[in-house]
């Protein structure tokens, strides 16, 4: 299950990094998969509302669920995701989120907070459920505002540290690492949001960090450098 932002929900006429993501464990993992959730839409910035289905790729096959949502934080996911585990039967969840709580809601100790709130309702649902977690990545508001910046920087910094206490062995948690070559400048088509470079980059750091830890699949290839 994919969870997040604006980043991972994507708007109309895009790809999105999920479904560069699935093209690769279609192509790379050898047990059955899919993408769960309890939503599928794209965000439509004509009308400000996740009502759009127009992605990118019209490939019938591509499993759109998400649970994704536009301005949407840790503290909003937090409240939500035992119910999409429980429903959707999600047994691995693939989140970025962390951007939107520090620049609208939440501090970087009240957010990670949210993220160990998070983690306690997705395991209630699911006392297996696994997690890759994906930091906050280069962003322009960063590059432009220091004090958001190092707001950045220690949420970061807790984010590892919970990850590192909440980790056990019958629900792994993984740190996954931030796409090394991530630049806001070739990569975004605004300074935050992926255009097709920076798509490939996140998916990879997600396909990634799955296979060094589990197995799944192959190294990503397509796109990233």
């Amino acid at each position: 299950m994919p969870v997040g932002d604006s980043m991972t929900i994507g708007s109309a006429g895009e790809h999105t990094w999920r479904y560069r993501l699935w093209q690769h464990l279609r192509d790379t993992y050898g047990g059955p998969f899919t993408l769960v959730g309890p939503r599928e839409t794209l965000y439509d910035k004509a009308t400000d509302a996740p009502t759009s289905n127009e992605y990118a790729d019209a490939d019938p096959a591509f499993p759109r669920a998400h649970l994704a949502g536009w301005g949407e934080g840790w503290g909003h996911m937090a409240p939500l995701i035992g119910d999409a585990v429980r429903e959707c039967r999600a047994d691995v969840l693939l989140v970025s989120l962390g951007l939107i709580d520090l620049g609208f809601y939440t501090n970087a100790e009240q957010t990670a907070e949210n993220v160990r709130a998070f983690v306690a309702a997705a395991r209630q649902a699911n006392a297996r459920v696994r997690m890759v977690v994906l930091p906050v990545i280069p962003n322009v508001r960063a590059e432009a505002d220091p004090p958001f910046a190092a707001q950045v920087t220690l949420f970061n910094e807790l984010l590892a540290k919970t990850i590192a206490d909440l980790d056990e062995p019958r629900s792994p948690l993984l740190l996954a690492s931030p796409p090394p070559t991530y630049d806001i400048h070739s990569d975004t088509y605004d300074g935050t949001h992926p255009n097709t470079s920076g798509e490939h980059k996140i998916a990879a750091t997600f396909a990634d960090a799955m296979h060094q830890a589990w197995g799944f699949g192959r190294p990503y290839t397509a796109g990233t450098n």
